[in-house]
């Protein structure tokens, strides 16, 4: 309703009103000033505001939970901070948008509202999760490569680069060309 109160209200303004003002076109006419006149200007806000509006009926609101006291919303935010998003993978509960992480904040408040501790609501979402919902996973078998796999990478990395410089210098090549010719 306010869309059309909006667009009635555009129309008044873009085509004129009163005695004198033309008939509003719904498709361009050929006028002096070329094609479309005040009818294309029309059409052009028009498509604009529904755009506007249409991206404004997409944005969400805030999920507000009846928290006890400043103490409790405190721990709910530290502890969904601590929990990763398994839709977004990149962000922590607190700030992911995603329908899941919604209804996975709801289920800590309830664990909360229970009376678990942090530790019962983590294991509680690893059970069901794995270890991939925390963002400081625990150092364990299943673990390891992720907490030592970049170490790992680095080390070989490194040994490749110093296999490769000394195998340059037992042939007697230089590690890159000195002078090529090409002098700018």
């Amino acid at each position: 309703m306010m869309f059309v109160r909006i667009m009635h209200g555009l129309r008044r303004f873009t085509c004129g009103t009163g005695r004198f003002s033309r008939v509003w076109p719904l498709t361009p006419a050929l006028s002096s000033q070329g094609r479309g006149g005040r009818s294309v200007v029309f059409a052009s806000i028009a498509i604009l505001l529904f755009v506007l509006m249409a991206n404004t009926a997409t944005a969400q609101a805030i999920d507000p939970l009846p928290f006890r006291d400043h103490a409790e919303e405190l721990r709910f935010q530290h502890l969904t901070t601590e929990l990763r998003c398994l839709v977004c993978q990149d962000e922590d509960l607190a700030d992911s948008n995603a329908d899941f992480a919604r209804d996975l904040r709801h289920k800590v408040f309830e664990l909360m509202q229970q009376g678990e501790s942090d530790d019962q609501i983590k294991q509680y979402l690893v059970d069901r999760y794995s270890d991939f919902v925390l963002y400081d996973p625990p150092v364990n078998r299943r673990t390891w490569l992720l907490w030592f796999g970049p170490l790992l990478m680095l080390l070989a990395g490194g040994m490749v680069v110093v296999y490769t410089i000394r195998k340059r210098a037992r042939a007697g090549t230089p590690a890159a060309p000195t002078e090529n010719g090409d002098d700018w």
